[in-house]
């Protein structure tokens, strides 16, 4: 058994890829089939988040045990644990200084064929850009060094801290 996967990058214009991968696959074959069908270096951390219907953040499945309750693994997580007639959707974050976040969604179960090796992008469409489409913006309350008022008086010099 195969699923099929349409992954939409979260951008303006239309970016995205069909794969198809066994259902007995990980969620890190998964991870690798996405970084390697949009052009991305692999070197960076991501993770999965089960969805409901709205697109709502649920579980975490992690690349690695990053988080301090305990999440579900890539590498220890089969797809067909995840996703189920009734549950069809994840977000996946790639990158976590860039935001790289992706649409996800089990558009279909069928069987494999054979001779075809799996895992296998089947439609590309779209040009990734060079920079994340999402970024964090800096809140107001936040200030930039140079917002700091009194840095440049003499008064916080390095020889009158005594």
């Amino acid at each position: 058994m195969i699923y099929r996967f349409r992954i939409i990058l979260d951008a303006e214009e239309d970016i995205f890829r069909d794969i198809e991968l066994e259902s007995s696959s990980t969620f890190e074959d998964l991870h690798n089939t996405i970084i390697q069908s949009f052009g991305m270096s692999g070197h960076e951390m991501a993770t999965f988040y089960v969805t409901d219907e709205e697109w709502n953040q649920g579980e975490a499945i992690a690349l690695t045990d990053m988080f301090e309750e305990p999440s579900k693994l890539m590498h220890q997580t089969a797809l067909h644990d995840i996703f189920t007639d009734d549950q069809k959707t994840a977000l996946y974050v790639y990158d976590f200084l860039n935001m790289w976040t992706f649409f996800v969604t089990c558009v279909e179960e069928a069987e494999s064929i054979a001779g075809v090796s799996y895992p296998q992008l089947v439609f590309s469409h779209g040009v990734v850009p060079d920079e994340a489409p999402k970024t964090f913006e800096q809140s107001e309350e936040v200030q930039s060094d140079d917002d700091q008022e009194g840095w440049e008086d003499e008064s916080y010099q390095d020889d009158q801290w005594y």
